[in-house]
């Protein structure tokens, strides 16, 4: 019995697997995802390249020592004429030359006084922080919308695709002919085993084709820095998933019609799209990210925000994903239930009330 169910579930499970390889649209929104990614972290490079680049031009008198010349673009010349030549040919925007004074140098421009050049020299004390604050607001968002947006994205793609799929095999009767060969029970669990797979395999592909481009454009301080978050985020969502397929298909199986799907799926949407809202507008807020790093449905967002943030202990991403699988369980379990009792009832809507008591 346990070897026919086993076979029963690998055979679906292939089938699902197949399914999805097949699906033009699958193929293409998965290649957008992936490509929408890669072209976020190259456009990050280019932008935090610039940033660097923004330097003034200088020309400096051979002789003059600068204590930093952090922010300025250096062009050494040997006499005060080539330097102030320089300066009003437009080749630069000041000149520093020797001086008799405490700092030994000068400052000549053409026109207006060259403020970034002085700041630029300026002394600067040294600046302890009591708290300091390593990431910016901006970037803590930024990255709090790529989980957001990758982990709804995949969430609902697949989610849906099994909805779709468990109320067609209902609504042709293709379901009775699946029964008379193969468990209910199996039937789910194969079709919840094949979209987890593809849906691992595409953020899989997403992590591998974000770190290659993270390489690429140079930016590996960054990758160092998200790179903990993004191991944690494929290994919630891997678990995380399972939960969601098992509410979609569970949802579904209670309609015979595909215009009904929307309107048994959408508690199952809403319990995606809060986490993801949430953490859109309150990325940068430790408590809101605190309690999403606990809850099933939004610790895959929740927990590696912060895991990249560092406001995790070692053992809280390990809790966080024990509780997750410890939902899994127990829905997988009532899912099963619900997707047994209501299969083969063809019709109106199956109150869930009804599913559940078989």
């Amino acid at each position: 019995m346990t070897s026919h169910f086993v076979d029963a579930v690998r055979l679906v499970t292939v089938r699902e697997i197949q399914a999805r390889v097949r699906s033009k649209a699958f193929i293409i929104s998965a290649a957008i995802l992936v490509l929408a990614v890669v072209a976020s972290v190259v456009i990050a490079g280019i932008v935090g390249k610039a940033t660097a680049d923004d330097t003034t031009p200088v020309a400096v008198v051979d002789g003059v020592s600068l204590q930093s010349a952090q922010g300025l673009d250096v062009t050494p010349t040997e006499t005060v004429a080539q330097a102030e030549r320089l300066v009003r040919n437009g080749d630069v925007d000041a000149a520093i030359v020797p001086s008799d004074d405490t700092l030994g140098f000068a400052v000549v421009g053409l026109e207006d006084a060259p403020t970034d050049v002085v700041d630029a020299l300026s002394v600067s004390p040294e600046v302890e922080l009591l708290r300091p604050g390593t990431l910016s607001a901006g970037l803590v968002s930024a990255i709090g919308i790529l989980f957001g947006v990758v982990f709804f994205t995949s969430a609902v793609t697949f989610g849906s695709s099994i909805a779709q799929s468990v109320v067609e095999e209902k609504s042709t009767r293709v379901v009775e002919i699946l029964m008379a060969a193969i468990p209910a029970r199996a039937l789910l669990a194969g079709k919840v085993l094949g979209s987890s797979i593809m849906a691992f395999a595409q953020i899989i592909a997403i992590a591998i084709a974000g770190a290659v481009a993270l390489a690429v454009t140079g930016q590996t301080n960054f990758f160092s820095m998200l790179g903990p978050s993004v191991l944690w985020f494929v290994g919630f969502f891997a678990v995380g998933f399972v939960l969601i397929a098992a509410l979609f298909a569970a949802s579904a199986v209670l309609v015979s019609r595909q215009e009904d799907v929307g309107s048994v799926t959408m508690p199952v949407m809403l319990l995606v799209m809060i986490p993801y809202v949430l953490i859109v507008s309150a990325a940068d807020n430790e408590t809101i990210v605190g309690i999403m790093s606990y809850v099933p449905f939004s610790a895959p967002i929740g927990m590696p925000m912060r895991i990249f943030l560092g406001t995790a202990e070692w053992w809280e991403p390990i809790l966080s994903l024990l509780i997750v699988a410890a939902s899994v369980v127990v829905v997988v379990a009532v899912g099963a239930r619900i997707y047994e009792n209501a299969l083969l009832r063809t019709g109106g809507r199956v109150k869930l009330t009804e599913a559940l008591r078989g």
